[in-house]
């Protein structure tokens, strides 16, 4: 079985939620599977040519922005040669997936992530591209994958085509046992950007005397530096800038009141099934991605006024248990191994 995965800036994970994928579905135990990863030079400056159980082979180009399109191309056009099957993580590449269906048999499996093209940080033309790459993923595809039982329906209402729904793992964010305490914080964490409803819950702390950590990458848009300057007056808002040591945020994770999860697009979102892990209680933006993520049983908020009102009654939130059990049930990466693996020939 030989595989290639495309569409990450590479491993040893050092960046986001398709890098932890790939770096769980690795294993140096593992020899029978012949796997090779796409990695980006711009990204790796002291190169590998193998970790764990896959080959690396790297790309001159940045795996992500306006250089994502050629080089999940290059990426792809070297695949063919050498693989049964692609792993094609994201669509940006898509555009070429016609022209490799003209010559090659390859089985292509293709996670087409979380509808990117409705984002609103993208300009018209980008929305357009990102929406063409996507039809063409799922028409050329032998599988598509998606993240959330939410994108599968609409992949389903807009192209007739089943997905496999194959979320994400939060396991490795428990690193150490778990020795829960409750230190009065709640704690948000995610991309700065408007989508995450940001604004709509520092607004709402900012109206109570709740203290809420809330980290994110502040200092990378005009949007997350307006938000900052405006909202680090407030004594119990902690402002604090992106942490990437995992055994410091399990520590953070395991001493909050509870977690606020504003995503409103993108599917199956990783910080939320992390967290779902570490038995606390979880309130989230009303959506079809978060409510299928934590099957109804979490709490959910639409606006500012009703967030203030779960932050007042924060006492009263009773689902942590139920959202371990979800955790345990679906979110473990040995579950999304064997369901990614299955898909293989």
């Amino acid at each position: 079985m030989r595989i290639a995965i495309i569409g990450t800036v590479g491993v040893p994970a050092c960046y986001g939620g398709f890098e932890t994928l790939v770096e769980n579905l690795l294993d140096e135990n593992e020899q029978d599977k012949h796997i090779t990863v796409y990695c980006s030079t711009k990204n790796y400056t002291v190169p590998t040519l193998k970790y764990k159980n896959a080959k690396l082979h790297y790309i001159p180009l940045h795996a992500n922005g306006a250089q994502s399109i050629p080089y999940d191309i290059w990426s792809l056009l070297h695949a063919i040669r050498g693989s049964d099957n692609i792993l094609l993580l994201g669509v940006s590449g898509a555009i070429c997936l016609p022209f490799i269906r003209l010559f090659s048999k390859v089985r292509i499996v293709t996670n087409i992530d979380g509808l990117e093209w409705k984002r609103a940080k993208w300009s018209g033309l980008v929305k357009r591209f990102l929406k063409f790459s996507e039809k063409l993923a799922v028409k050329y595809s032998d599988v598509v994958v998606a993240d959330n039982a939410g994108i599968a329906d609409y992949v389903w209402d807009e192209y007739k085509v089943e997905s496999e729904v194959i979320a994400y793992g939060g396991d490795h964010a428990v690193v150490n046992d778990l020795n829960l305490s409750d230190e009065g914080y709640a704690f948000a964490l995610c991309r700065i950007e408007p989508e995450n409803n940001v604004e709509l819950i520092l607004e709402a702390f900012s109206q109570t005397i709740k203290p809420l950590k809330f980290i994110g990458n502040w200092d990378s848009s005009d949007f997350g530096l307006a938000m900052k300057a405006n909202y680090q007056r407030f004594d119990n808002i902690d402002i604090i800038d992106p942490i990437y040591d995992i055994s410091v945020l399990f520590d953070i994770r395991q001493k909050c009141s509870f977690y606020v999860h504003g995503h409103s697009a993108g599917g199956t979102n990783p910080s939320l099934v992390e967290m779902m892990h570490f038995t606390k209680n979880i309130t989230a933006f009303d959506c079809i991605y978060n409510i299928a993520s934590t099957e109804g049983k979490a709490d959910y908020f639409s606006n500012t006024a009703e967030l203030v009102k779960f932050i007042e009654n924060s006492t009263s939130l009773n689902n942590g248990c139920f959202m371990q059990e979800i955790a345990e049930r679906r979110y473990t990466w040995k579950i999304v191994k064997d369901q990614y693996f299955s898909l293989f020939k």
